[in-house]
């Protein structure tokens, strides 16, 4: 038994000499060391063995078991090896090739328009504050100054998730939370986000589009108050020799309310005024359900669509041109400087 053992010893390390793939050694593996392999089947033998011959014989299959898996071991060591400098040389890297082009993405003009208000307001001590889109009746309704059965609410067409629960028509909920929030105390902030109305999609009107409005509330705010911060971010974003123009109007949650328009130079040389925004001084009933005594503090608000900037600033003859992705379009804006 112990010269079967010797032979098979032999003839697998015959064998793993002799081979030259890595799928070869892998079967000589299985022949001779897998659970039915031949080195492995004679510890089986062990039982027809008296039991003083067991340990002798038990020891010498480990031994023979050990060589060959050593065998084996360098044997797979070396066809690695081989087989790498065989990738190696096959497959060589022409560092003369050109290196691939990696395209550098730009921030999305309404997002250029955005910042660049932040960064105008934060500048003169506003914070930016943000809110859920899905919102409650309460905060973009009733606490603006609309109740229920409120004609005014005609004027926003508005998607309803249920009853109470809608898609924000306008960031204002966003100031009525904040007013909570603050509990009396003075306030300077603006409020940008995505806004929802059920608006037919053509060049100028989208059911999703971007707004960003102003809430200013202190002791002794004025008209005047508003009228400079009007001013002061329209010459910034559109140049230090355009001048506003105020236009009474209607708005339930500000009282005087306002329209804004800005003026350019027509082509014959004379001024005229394009609408840009609304604004007024903050209702009394909206201080009132903030939390503001109206006898004490006074406010005033306004809210601009980014999209109507961006269209008046660059030009753009379509609002749909800022959803659809459309790179033609979107890398025009690479590079711009913030406005």
């Amino acid at each position: 038994m112990n010269d079967t053992l010797s032979l098979l010893k032999q003839e697998a390390l015959l064998k793993i000499k002799d081979i030259n793939t890595l799928s070869d050694l892998e079967n000589v593996r299985l022949e001779y060391l897998s659970k039915k392999g031949h080195i492995s089947l004679m510890m089986s033998k062990l039982r027809d063995l008296p039991n003083e011959e067991r340990p002798a014989f038990g020891a010498m299959v480990n031994t023979v078991k050990q060589d060959v898996e050593k065998a084996l071991y360098d044997k797979k060591q070396i066809l690695e090896e081989k087989a790498l400098l065989e990738t190696l040389q096959n497959e060589h890297i022409d560092v003369t090739l050109p290196g691939y082009k990696l395209y550098q993405g730009s921030t999305h003009p309404l997002n250029q328009v955005i910042e660049d208000i932040e960064d105008l307001f934060m500048g003169m001590g506003y914070t930016v504050e943000e809110g859920p889109e899905l919102e409650n009746d309460l905060y973009n309704f009733e606490m603006m100054n609309l109740d229920k059965d409120h004609p005014a609410r005609d004027m926003q067409d508005t998607f309803y998730v249920d009853e109470n629960t809608l898609l924000r028509t306008h960031t204002s909920p966003v100031q009525a939370r904040t007013m909570l929030k603050m509990k009396g105390e003075p306030l300077k902030i603006i409020c940008p986000g995505k806004v929802y109305r059920r608006d037919d999609d053509d060049p100028t009107h989208s059911h999703q589009f971007t707004q960003i409005e102003g809430l200013v509330i202190d002791k002794d705010i004025s008209f005047a108050h508003l009228k400079d911060a009007l001013l002061t971010m329209v010459q910034h974003l559109f140049g230090s020799e355009r001048n506003i123009r105020l236009r009474p109007s209607y708005f339930p949650f500000t009282e005087p309310s306002v329209e804004v328009d800005v003026s350019y130079i027509k082509k014959d040389g004379s001024v005229g005024y394009i609408e840009i925004l609304g604004a007024g001084l903050v209702h009394p009933n909206v201080l009132k359900m903030g939390g503001y005594d109206p006898n004490i503090y006074k406010g005033f608000a306004f809210g601009v669509g980014v999209e109507r900037i961006a269209i008046l600033k660059y030009n753009i003859d379509d609002i749909r041109h800022f959803y659809v992705n459309d790179l033609r379009f979107l890398n025009q804006f690479k590079g711009v400087k913030k406005i």
